[in-house]
């Protein structure tokens, strides 16, 4: 069970040791090691995918008391323990732990367990946490959530996104395309999905550091105008207007997408990577809001998360706490229901969830490569944070429980969409 005799460890790893073996019954293969605070290891197995080290007694107790996402996570974030080797492996464990129905005589047997470990070591200055004053996706709560996650620091974005600063899902023609060429290829298939053409004027709804837009102004030759709620972003995407010499074609303002003055329609917009801070009571207004910004006869491309419908959470979320304050993702069929309501007509769906799985897992491996410069911008915990969001998001791309749509939108005009009849020209 562990590589040091019973007889000469200490009352609180022998219970350790137990807990483990209780926790862990039924699962198979299990692939991971334990180590304790003291260097015991439980459950040795060859070629471990990855070492969990628990580096206090109390960390161990604090953990497993609650046994919620949460709780893993923000064990995790304070450094009450580490990991060693795969980090997106922890999330297949976990899944393991939060989906197991636990007797109440198992669960009696554990606590018990867990009250011989000692508690009360675990000391950490807390997370800033997001202000969550005022009425949830409110104009001023909203911009307070989003400049939470998007003014983190643009220094610490541009260490693990592509020189465009991207912060969306790829598309990818192999498993072996460079994030940089998966990301042009991506702002290459919206724009094309949009049929956008010379003059046109385009909308992008959310528009990061300014990717999008540049893209469309400089390749497509439209009149591009990018919405952001983060003037850090903001900042960026403007110097890279003028530095391309297209600030008569393309501009960036800092406002909500709901302040927008709708008396001069576009032709054409695009909502990437915003969508999921929108939240199921306000989709409505979102879809209404793009409907009276579109002219009739044109088409928008919502690109963004979806939860499976299939689905469900236990207990809080992680990211809704330390990453994306008051963020929500819905099944794709009640976007779709909320778009037709208002009006839209669909005329196209994909599905890229296996595009965000390696998305992902290129921002991890950047992340971590960058680790010691990532820790000076923010903070330990924050660079934690980031670790953990983004492996799991990895996993729940890769296990299906989150998906990524491109959803392609139409205004018709009196049944009308002058669109062609096949996509052939997409991919021509």
């Amino acid at each position: 069970m562990a590589v040091a005799a019973l007889s000469s460890v200490s009352s609180a790893v022998h219970s350790a040791l137990q807990f483990f073996d209780a926790l862990f019954d039924g699962l198979s293969p299990r692939g991971f090691d334990i180590r304790l605070w003291d260097g015991t290891l439980w459950s040795r197995v060859p070629n471990p995918r990855f070492t969990r080290i628990f580096h206090r007694p109390g960390a161990l107790r604090s953990m497993f008391s609650s046994m919620s996402e949460r709780a893993f996570a923000e064990g995790f974030m304070y450094g009450d323990f580490s990991v060693e080797g795969d980090l997106q492996s922890i999330f297949a464990v976990s899944d393991f732990l939060l989906a197991r129905d636990f007797s109440l005589a198992e669960k009696l047997h554990l606590r018990k367990l867990l009250s011989r470990i000692p508690s009360g070591d675990s000391s950490h200055a807390p997370h800033r946490d997001p202000e969550r004053s005022g009425a949830i996706h409110s104009l001023e709560r909203d911009r307070r959530a989003v400049t939470y996650h998007y003014n983190l620091s643009n220094d610490f974005y541009s260490l693990w996104l592509d020189p465009r600063m991207v912060y969306s899902c790829g598309y990818f023609t192999s498993p072996a395309t460079s994030l940089e060429a998966a990301q042009t290829a991506k702002l290459d298939l919206i724009c094309r999905k949009l049929r956008l053409r010379p003059g046109e004027r385009f909308l992008d709804i959310g528009c990061g550091w300014g990717g999008l837009i540049l893209h469309a102004a400089q390749r497509y030759g439209v009149h591009a105008l990018g919405v952001t709620l983060s003037e850090a972003q903001a900042e960026i995407a403007r110097q890279r207007i003028l530095d391309a010499g297209l600030s008569d074609r393309c501009r960036v303002e800092v406002c909500d997408y709901r302040d927008l003055d709708a008396s001069h329609p576009f032709d054409k917009l695009a909502s990437v990577g915003m969508f999921e801070h929108v939240g199921e009571s306000r989709l409505p207004e979102y879809f209404q809001r793009a409907w009276n910004l579109l002219r009739c006869g044109g088409t928008f491309l919502n690109h963004g998360i979806a939860v499976s419908a299939l689905f469900r959470r236990r207990g809080p979320s992680f990211i809704d706490k330390y990453v994306f304050p008051d963020g929500e993702l819905v099944p794709i069929h009640t976007t779709v229901r909320i778009a037709q309501s208002i009006g839209f007509e669909v005329r196209d769906l994909e599905n890229l969830r296996e595009h965000y799985t390696l998305t992902l897992q290129h921002w991890l491996r950047r992340l971590e490569a960058n680790a010691e410069r990532a820790r000076q911008l923010v903070s330990e915990s924050a660079y934690r944070i980031w670790r953990l969001y983004l492996a799991g998001s990895a996993h729940g791309f890769r296990t299906g429980r989150l998906e990524l749509h491109q959803l392609l939108l139409t205004k018709p005009d009196s049944g009308r969409t002058n669109l062609p009849l096949t996509r052939a020209d997409w991919y021509a």
